[in-house]
């Protein structure tokens, strides 16, 4: 529609009219282009991510314990630093820390000794450079035993901290 009237009213209005009935801008070209750039990227990482999670989650360790002891072992700190490691590549990873307790005491007693024997590995794995934002910890006392707490060995298996990515 031509209309009498200044020159620039028609131009304003024929661009107005022009860019709303969906000729884009050079600036909506470019805000669609890196949009879409963006979500690509997005999706690449979370895939990336995804990868990289399930490649963390093939490493587990196993801390073994004393009799009524929460104090790490040699042995105990070499599979540690092993697992942490291991974690280097995957900063994102939450470890779960799970103490158990074999049956020598009772329940309350077992309780607190599993809760006690996952925050000493918890507070290990931080002093290597874990962040405690990535640690979550449980304590499970004679739940879920490893093996029969009938005999010697057994026991043995039982006080002990397994340590995984969630």
């Amino acid at each position: 529609m031509i209309r009498q009237g200044s020159g620039l009213a028609v131009l304003s209005l024929t661009l107005g009219v022009a860019g709303s009935m969906g000729c884009p801008s050079a600036y909506e070209r470019t805000y669609n282009r890196e949009t879409q750039r963006l979500e690509t990227q997005q999706k690449e990482e979370t895939e990336q991510e995804r990868a990289a999670h399930a490649e963390a989650q093939k490493y587990a360790a196993v801390a073994y314990f004393d009799v009524g002891s929460a104090e790490l072992r040699p042995a105990s700190q070499r599979e540690l630093d092993w697992f942490v490691k291991q974690m280097e590549p995957y900063p994102k990873a939450v470890i779960e820390v799970n103490g158990f307790a074999d049956s020598t005491g009772g329940e309350a007693t077992n309780q607190a000794l599993s809760k006690e024997r996952a925050d000493t590995v918890a507070n290990y794995l931080e002093s290597k450079g874990i962040e405690s934002s990535r640690i979550v910890t449980q304590a499970f006392s004679t739940q879920f035993p490893a093996a029969s707490n009938e005999s010697t060995q057994g026991r043995r298996n039982n006080r002990r901290v397994e340590v995984t990515v969630r």
